[in-house]
């Protein structure tokens, strides 16, 4: 799909041009490159995390409350040392000059081996020259004064501690000991017949495969994507939410296990959590036809507003959250958007068009910024938006434009790399199948329903009249020699052999032979290269919305309402459509979150049990980071008491005045408490604390009341 959330009218039609700042160029860059290189959502979710340490981390020197992040700390095994800068250039520029510097080096080796080079590189030269600054400037002396040189010398750093921090950067993030247990689906052929562990991810062969970013990958089967991922050192994931197992000679780093999927069992039919999930997709699929009767609104009216207590805490209950038959989940919609005081108004539209449109709109496909940085563009059009007053948390004096960039990338950025570090580490441990293998390998089998039918099988599919059936004599799907009689037939989407030109055809819905099944996706892509569990849209997303929702202090987009204009007959790009024009809307950030979600099990790229465990690890994930990238924001989170003196070598004083019973504790930069004990204050209300053992860094001393924070300040120990 084009450049999509670049044009994207959740965007407001209405919306003011704003002058940018500084960052927000950067950013933009940032997802330029992004759309110019290799689909790779892990690697682009570190590197909108990094360069949005770049720009805060200069912005935090020049601010007399805020902390840098990185210079001048521990963060993992790497110590930036850092000793202070001093300028007499006027703050104002020298913070501009050194961000520029910092993120177009940064820049220049991140994507030095893109298919996009040429113009990433083009694009960065004219942003420095716009600017006035010499691009072959290389000197990392800061002490001198240069804001040029603080900036190489912070991307000097930034890429050091990238070659070491577990991504495997220096061979191009290259896996060393994930091998998949299946042999590869060839899908110029029909079936699954070479998958023989039914519960593990499968390589894909596709002649001319195209990654989602739009390059063809040579070979046709790419490798799992970041299979041990989970060992990058994080943002803000701590250890008390870490599970290591060790398989194959490697330690699977593990953040929020949500413990196994759904495995096959013999039998059952669709009692089978595992046979029940892959069936549902496929009777999803059977919703993505023009001439589907069936008509649903789509406004926030009806759809959205989904209770976090609905959400199921078993598989066995899926069945009560998902419209098995229908399509979509339990929205009880919203009556009333609160910025206007006006009802929404309904917007009926063809379920087969909002379900096409659902899963190419959020799929990120070619020149898309990938899942991390579709949210980038999100945060910076509800930035964009006339009507949002960029007060942090919704709170106190507006901010600049500067700040509100820079501050709001530090904390999505750090959001989306937990994220990919959270989800992968899932990913890559639990190895679980896609529905394209699932539902092709179960149909090879037979049918799970009925033992004393015929094509009985207990790795069977399950039957279920109307989408999936047998197939029997006289059936049109039997063959001229009844080739075909036993197999098992499906009523869905028929895939990408009946479009010749996709400007003209549509596939349509209708009865094909189970394994001939495509999910809703370019035919040159199928499905994702990595495994399913837990869906990456959906972790990404609903972190995303949770930092949304606090950033701005409204659950609401601006103006109560986003929404992105779906053209008529030219807005899908691998088949005609859609029947008729209208929008997507959404009131909240989390419905936004809730549809992505949705939109997959749509596409044909996860069944429910990806989703659900996704949402719930991302909420996690996005309060959490989020909490942890406001201690940075100020020097002390409660003004009744001090440290000092900070820095500290060696003896460390907290002086606070309570008659209470108190725990002292120290938090390093991952938010892991590495000390806790009974606060013991003397007669000046002080509590000492030997902080002579630690390593030199920054780090988070704590008071503590039943288990809540109620004194956060920084400790630098040098």
């Amino acid at each position: 799909m084009r450049k999509l959330l670049v044009i994207l009218s959740l965007l407001f039609a209405s919306q003011a041009i704003f002058p940018q700042s500084v960052a927000r160029e950067w950013n933009e860059e940032v997802l330029n490159a992004i759309r110019n290189d290799f689909a790779r959502p892990t690697v682009h979710a570190r590197n909108l995390f990094h360069s949005s340490v770049a720009m805060y981390d200069i912005w935090a020197l020049f601010d007399d409350k805020a902390s840098p992040f990185f210079l001048g700390n521990t963060i993992g095994d790497y110590y930036c040392e850092f000793e202070g800068f001093e300028t007499d250039v006027n703050p104002s520029e020298a913070r501009q000059e050194a961000m520029s510097y910092a993120v177009y080096r940064l820049m220049q080796h991140r994507f030095a081996n893109s298919p996009g080079v040429e113009d990433i590189f083009t694009s960065i030269d004219e942003l420095m020259e716009s600017h006035g600054y010499d691009i072959n400037f290389r000197n990392t002396n800061y002490k001198s004064g240069n804001p040029a040189a603080l900036g190489n010398y912070l991307a000097e750093q930034l890429i050091a501690f990238g070659l070491q921090d577990g991504a495997n950067e220096a061979n191009d993030y290259e896996n060393l000991f994930y091998e998949p247990l299946n042999d590869p689906l060839d899908m110029d052929t029909s079936g699954n017949a070479s998958m023989e562990h039914p519960n593990n991810w499968q390589p894909l062969k596709v002649e001319s495969y195209v990654d989602q970013s739009g390059n063809v990958i040579p070979g046709g089967q790419p490798p799992f994507l970041s299979p041990e991922w989970g060992q990058v050192v994080p943002f803000s994931l701590s250890d008390d939410v870490l599970d290591i197992y060790t398989r194959d000679g490697f330690d699977y780093y593990v953040y929020h296990d949500p413990s196994d999927p759904p495995y096959i069992q013999d039998g059952l039919g669709l009692d089978d959590p595992y046979k029940w999930g892959f069936a549902m997709v496929a009777v999803w699929a059977s919703h993505l036809d023009k001439d589907d009767p069936v008509m649903i609104d789509i406004s926030p009216a009806s759809l959205g507003n989904v209770p976090v207590d609905l959400y199921p805490e078993n598989y066995e209950d899926y069945e009560s959250f998902y419209n098995f038959f229908d399509g979509g989940d339990p929205s009880v919609g919203r009556t009333m958007n609160p910025a206007t005081g006006a009802p929404y108004e309904p917007q009926m539209v063809p379920r087969g068009d909002y379900g096409r449109v659902l899963a190419e709109f959020w799929a990120d496909g070619p020149d898309s910024e990938t899942p991390p940085g579709h949210w980038f563009t999100i945060l910076n059009y509800v930035s964009d938006h006339p009507e949002l007053k960029k007060r942090f948390k919704g709170e106190g004096e507006e901010l600049s434009e500067l700040e509100w960039d820079v501050k709001s990338y530090f904390i999505l950025g750090g959001t989306m790399h937990d994220v990919a570090i959270s989800a992968w580490g899932i990913k890559g441990y639990y190895d679980y199948v896609r529905p394209v293998s699932a539902i092709r390998y179960m149909a090879g089998k037979g049918q799970s329903s009925d033992p004393n039918d015929i094509s009985y099988d207990p790795h069977g599919i399950p039957l279920i009249p109307g989408y999936i059936e047998l197939v029997r004599e006289g059936d049109p799907l039997a063959g001229a020699f009844n080739e075909n009689f036993g197999k098992i037939k499906l009523y869905s989407w028929r895939g990408p052999d009946y479009i010749v030109d996709p400007n003209f055809d549509e596939a349509g819905v209708g009865w094909i032979l189970a394994e001939e099944w495509w999910p809703y996706q370019r035919p040159s892509f199928v499905t994702p290269p990595f495994a399913g569990y837990v869906s990456g849209h959906s972790t990404y997303s609903r972190a995303a919305a949770e930092v949304l929702t606090l950033l701005t202090g409204d659950e609401y987009f601006p103006g109560g309402m986003g929404v992105f204009d779906i053209p008529e007959e030219t807005f899908l790009q691998f088949e005609k459509g859609p029947s008729t024009s209208f929008q997507l809307q959404w009131a909240t950030y989390q419905d936004a979150s809730d549809q992505t979600s949705l939109s997959r099990i749509w596409g044909g790229i996860h069944p429910p049990c990806d989703d659900i465990p996704g949402r719930l690890i991302g909420l996690e994930i996005g309060v959490k980071a989020f909490s942890f990238a406001e201690r940075y924001f100020y020097g002390s989170l409660i003004e009744q008491g001090t440290i000092y003196p900070n820095p500290s070598s060696g003896e460390l004083f907290v002086s606070y005045k309570t008659s209470d019973p108190l725990e002292i504790a120290l938090y390093d930069t991952l938010g892991r408490r590495i000390y806790s004990a009974p606060a013991v204050f003397d007669q000046l209300d002080r509590c000492r604390l030997d902080v002579s053992y630690l390593k030199d860094g920054m780090y988070f001393v704590t008071l503590e009341k039943d288990d809540e924070q109620i004194f956060v300040q920084r400790l630098v120990k040098n």
